[in-house]
């Protein structure tokens, strides 16, 4: 039960910490830049379209007489998609939060890290 405690406590201050970067850089307007960054590199990665292949690819494997639901497809195809994005993709990405992070004034990093 000890242990079950003590591994607790960090995921819970992660989620703390990570639910507390999202607030900012939603309230900055960040995240929707960073998402806009994250479409635009998916897209030159060709990644969107890789993607769009393998759902296509899938539908006419599995679908045959019975068409896929939205929720289906979405459970089918979505760890092909986080697998399937480019490191240096997820490295920019990781790279432009931690700056901004970094970024964030002293009393609002105490918010963040607390």
């Amino acid at each position: 039960l000890r242990q079950r405690l003590v591994t607790a406590r960090p995921m819970a201050q992660d989620k703390k910490l990570k639910d507390a970067i999202h607030n900012k850089l939603v309230e900055t307007g960040e995240y929707d830049r960073l998402k806009e960054l994250l479409r635009q590199r998916l897209v030159e990665s060709q990644w969107r379209d890789s993607l769009k292949q393998y759902t296509m690819d899938l539908i006419k494997k599995k679908g045959g007489d019975t068409p896929f639901t939205v929720e289906q497809l979405t459970h089918e195809i979505t760890p092909q998609g986080r697998e399937t994005v480019p490191d240096d993709v997820k490295s920019e990405l990781l790279a432009e939060i931690r700056r901004f992070v970094e970024g964030l004034d002293s009393s609002v990093q105490a918010g963040v890290e607390s």
